[in-house]
């Protein structure tokens, strides 16, 4: 159990390192760092909200599907500074250049973008404006409940991204800072939690839409556990940039997942 104030700190840590929020970290060490990831739902639904809102108020003026499922993917990347579209950008360059794993991430610290990074970043832009102007189309509470639940999943990856098992590809960085802090059963414990108040969120549209949220969610976090596995082996651990590629594609992967099978 974590006491008050560390929960404080840790909600400090989560926003305050996967948000540009002003929320200033005034602790940085493996406890609050084990509570903010813990806590990094929270911040994925704060921002989910906020790109719901955004969608929703322009369908509401009389905005199309299109301009309302184009902002509503631009307030999260606002709302990081871009910094989980630059990860999955880099993390494709890393793995894209087919390199050891020291060169790798190498290229991956470089403040360029590579061909592989580009088209990443595209398609899976493209990918996420389609299924949430689909989600509009539908009504705008499809969309906006999309938003939140891709927001939550997003930083739920993250949360197992942390579990112990999962190394640190370098020694220093976000990766380092987080890498081993969440007990396996504990963030299982808050993946059970979240999945279900996101099934409560697609109860809304009925007993179907519980289930078909819950599964989104499972689709999303089963993606980025391939990607994690996929980039252990490769860099031989987690790094920030290999943090913001989890998000993005657990937010697409979910995303995807909520227009199919409707």
């Amino acid at each position: 159990m974590i006491p008050l104030d560390g929960r404080r700190h840790g909600i400090r840590f989560a926003f305050g390192t996967l948000t540009a929020l002003p929320v200033r970290v005034t602790r940085w060490d493996r406890d609050t760092a084990r509570a903010g990831m813990l806590c990094a739902p929270l911040a994925g639904l704060v921002v989910g909200l906020l790109a719901a809102g955004t969608g929703g108020l322009l369908t509401l003026l009389g905005s199309g599907p299109l301009l309302a499922a184009t902002a509503t993917v631009a307030v999260p990347a606002a709302l990081t500074r871009g910094l989980h579209l630059d990860g999955l950008a880099d993390t494709a360059d890393g793995l894209g250049s087919g390199k050891p794993a020291e060169d790798a991430l190498r290229i991956m610290k470089q403040s360029d973008i590579g061909p592989f990074g580009v088209i990443t970043l595209l398609f899976v832009l493209i990918a996420q404006v389609a299924a949430v102007a689909q989600l509009y189309g539908e009504a705008w509470t499809y969309g906006a409940v999309g938003a939140a639940v891709s927001g939550m999943t997003a930083r739920l990856a993250l949360t197992l991204a942390s579990r112990t098992g999962i190394p640190a590809a370098r020694p220093e960085g976000l990766g380092a800072a987080v890498a081993q802090v969440v007990p396996v059963r504990t963030g299982l414990a808050v993946a059970a939690l979240v999945t279900a108040a996101c099934a409560a969120a697609g109860a809304l549209f009925g007993g179907y839409g519980a289930v078909h949220h819950a599964l989104a969610v499972l689709a999303g976090l089963g993606a980025a556990q391939l990607l994690l596995r996929h980039c252990v082996r490769r860099f031989g651990g987690v790094t920030g940039d290999v943090f913001g590629a989890l998000a993005e594609t657990a937010a697409t992967v979910c995303l995807v997942a909520l227009v199919l099978g409707r």
